[in-house]
């Protein structure tokens, strides 16, 4: 498909029209990756990549409530309504479905969490899935027999309940484990951050349970890259970098939109922007600072340059699909797609292992 078609949809469900930039088939093609994006709202998950001929591919499949997303190569995690997904790869190096896309991602285990309203997540050194259990305002991993384990809370939290009392939203990685989350506000009443939409925001460090910096609006998606800690500062509409030793706050780049996901990849972030969902940013600084610049707000995917602040390329939604959530970079995979979760594409999709020796050797029954 060309980078200005819509992507294919049932002709009776509401459209949307995914247009890019006109480098952006290029950007794919220098830095040889594919990005997945996903949004909670509509429900999909995003796999965009490249065609041989150069056109952009756009691939979507359904997930309810799809939110936080884990990419390490030749598998995909993704949290939705009451499951964390795991899709693997099955295509071999030298293999290709329908001829161009090569990589196909099978979802192949969906662990049963409820409706915990699970955020970002990450894979720890250990393989340990960790993800933000925003319902309950604390970190969690999966359980065996229950809905899930909790692992650590912030220290304002009095206790576990499903009240959503801080709004707990991004975590990162350091070293191979956590290192910090971010949350809306201080607060230990049920929905109580909403009154901290506005400069309450605060970035935590796990390990010591020590507010590094606070004074964000609504900030998400917290990420160690290249020895910097950075995090969207998604009420103001900026990407932040913060000393994690001082808690200096830097401002990076401007981007018209409420930002929910965070990448980076080879002097660049890449990020998610959603639209108001009631006509307006109800009272955040972003809505003046998109006014001020003469601007509207966007849904779409936009890539900074780290080094400029320049918004260099970009994807936008325009029509049914309004807000956005996570993104992740896919580093070596071109044009990816995914099997869908039910039906007779899902049921003929059948592959074997390989064994580890021959079948007619001696030893099998």
């Amino acid at each position: 498909m060309s980078a200005a078609e819509t992507a294919p949809a049932d002709a009776s469900a509401p459209t949307t029209e995914l247009t890019c930039s006109r480098g952006f088939s290029q950007w794919l093609a220098q830095h040889q990756v594919s990005l997945a994006f996903s949004s909670y709202q509509t429900g999909q998950l995003f796999l965009i990549g490249r065609m041989p001929d150069g056109a952009v591919s756009f691939h979507q499949r359904d997930f309810e409530r799809a939110m936080g997303l884990w990419y390490e190569p030749g598998r995909l995690f993704l949290a939705s309504m009451v499951q964390i997904w795991r899709l693997e790869n099955i295509l071999a190096a030298n293999e290709r479905a329908n001829g161009y896309f090569d990589q196909l991602f099978v979802p192949r285990t969906a662990r049963i969490t409820g409706d915990v309203d699970a955020h970002e997540m990450v894979v720890e050194a250990s393989g340990r899935i960790v993800f933000v259990n925003t319902k309950f305002s604390c970190l969690a991993t999966l359980s065996l027999s229950h809905s899930f384990k909790p692992l650590w809370k912030p220290k304002f939290i009095s206790r576990l309940a499903a009240e959503d009392r801080c709004h707990l939203n991004g975590l990162c990685l350091e070293d191979g484990k956590v290192g910090y989350v971010t949350a809306v506000g201080r607060t230990d009443v049920v929905d109580g951050w909403r009154g901290s939409r506005v400069g309450g925001g605060v970035l935590i460090r796990v390990a010591d349970d020590t507010i590094v910096a606070d004074g964000f609006s609504m900030p998400h998606s917290p990420r160690l890259h290249n020895g910097s800690l950075w995090l969207l500062d998604s009420g103001r509409g900026y990407l932040v970098k913060v000393d994690p030793t001082t808690g200096a706050k830097e401002d990076i780049a401007f981007c018209p939109g409420f930002m929910r996901g965070l990448a980076f990849h080879a002097g660049h972030a890449i990020v998610t922007l959603s639209l108001p969902r009631d006509l307006n940013f109800n009272g955040l600084p972003l809505e003046d600072e998109i006014g001020r610049r003469g601007g509207q707000p966007w849904c779409g995917v936009q890539i900074i340059n780290l080094a400029t602040g320049d918004i260099v390329e970009w994807i936008r939604l325009d029509g049914a699909i309004r807000e956005l959530f996570d993104v992740t970079v896919m580093p070596a995979v071109a044009c990816p797609m995914a099997a869908p979760l039910q039906g007779p594409d899902l049921a003929n999709l059948l592959t074997i292992e390989a064994p580890e020796r021959a079948l007619d050797e001696p030893g099998w029954a």
